[in-house]
């Protein structure tokens, strides 16, 4: 695909992930337009501070409503869907925020897109789908299972885009991250966390500290998408977007405070621990089809992408709110 000129839209475009999309897109000669959640405040999130800001045009609304969605989406080309309501804690507590959001917002984006004959629509889900992984290495066909409200939120988008791909023909693509960390993330994440801590607390408070994770550096995670759009193979297909390497959260918080010459001890905090049945308790992204079909492989190892993490929220502290534990 040349990317020169093309009309691209980023819903969830002020996110952590969805910034450095824009951005991407923006570099390599796209015509990019930034879907964010409307406010008071009139932020666009990260976009705020981004050096490209004049580079790319911003679309405030509300992916729930489908007539803002409908402006946004006219006269485009590619469409990269982001916007969701991430954070699994709260989805215990405000179940039906998730559904509307992700699963009616989800819906919304679908039907507009089928409406304006874009080219190409990529769709991100999540590892969280799979709940606990049956095998070490998790393939695209892994059954589902909604261990949390927001997971089963996901499911239901990510049915939705391939029931529009079947019933319609809408080209659609799912990209499936695993997790995905780097500058940007939000402190409720559990890198940022962890670093957050070290860098201002006496002890790292955590949750369970057994569970392993599968985690990718976002500017890896940013080509997955650029790739994802780029081929005509992925069309009705779901896509891991991983590094094929599980650690647990007691390895990795261990890891960060030997990367930053911090010594503290790491609590596990009864508070932060997920239902005792809705934990998952390993995730690792068999990524043989990413390489085959998009060509695509993580290029940065974890302690690089940590340290990379790392500097940048030593000098970007101020960003955060240094508060007690919310959900």
């Amino acid at each position: 695909m040349n990317w020169i000129g093309k009309n691209v839209l980023v819903t969830g475009a002020g996110g952590f992930i969805g910034s450095h999309l824009v951005e991407r897109l923006v570099e390599i000669g796209a015509k990019t337009s930034a879907f964010v959640h409307y406010n008071a405040q009139g932020s666009a999130g990260w976009l705020d501070q981004s050096p490209q800001r004049t580079e790319f045009e911003i679309i405030a609304g509300d992916i729930c409503d489908r007539d803002t969605l409908a402006r946004a989406v006219k006269g485009k080309e590619v469409i990269f869907h982001l916007a969701a309501l991430i954070g699994i804690p709260y989805s215990y507590e405000a179940p039906y925020s998730y559904v509307r959001t992700n699963v009616e917002g989800t819906l919304n984006l679908l039907r507009v897109c089928l409406e304006a004959d874009v080219e190409r629509v990529i769709h991100t889900s999540t590892s969280e789908v799979y709940g606990t992984s049956k095998s070490d290495f998790i393939r695209e066909d892994h059954v589902l299972q909604a261990k949390s409200p927001y997971s089963a939120s996901k499911i239901g988008a990510d049915k939705l885009a391939e029931a529009f791909y079947f019933s319609y023909h809408l080209p659609v693509s799912i990209m499936r991250p695993f997790n995905t960390y780097g500058p940007r993330q939000t402190p409720r994440a559990i890198i940022p966390t962890i670093i957050q801590q070290a860098l201002t607390k006496n002890e790292i408070r955590l949750g369970n500290l057994e569970p392993k994770r599968d985690f990718t550096l976002v500017t890896d995670t940013v080509d997955g998408f650029i790739r994802m759009a780029e081929t005509g193979k992925t069309v009705g297909e779901t896509i891991h977007i991983g590094s094929g390497k599980a650690i647990s959260i007691g390895e990795l918080a261990t890891l960060i405070l030997t990367l930053m010459n911090c010594e503290k001890a790491i609590v596990s905090d009864s508070e932060r621990f997920r239902p005792e049945k809705s934990e998952v308790d390993y995730l690792c992204a068999d990524i043989a089809n990413a390489k085959k079909l998009i060509g695509w492989e993580p290029r940065h190892l974890l302690r690089e992408g940590l340290m990379e993490t790392i500097n940048w929220m030593e000098r970007n502290l101020g960003s955060y709110q240094q508060t007690a534990y919310r959900i």
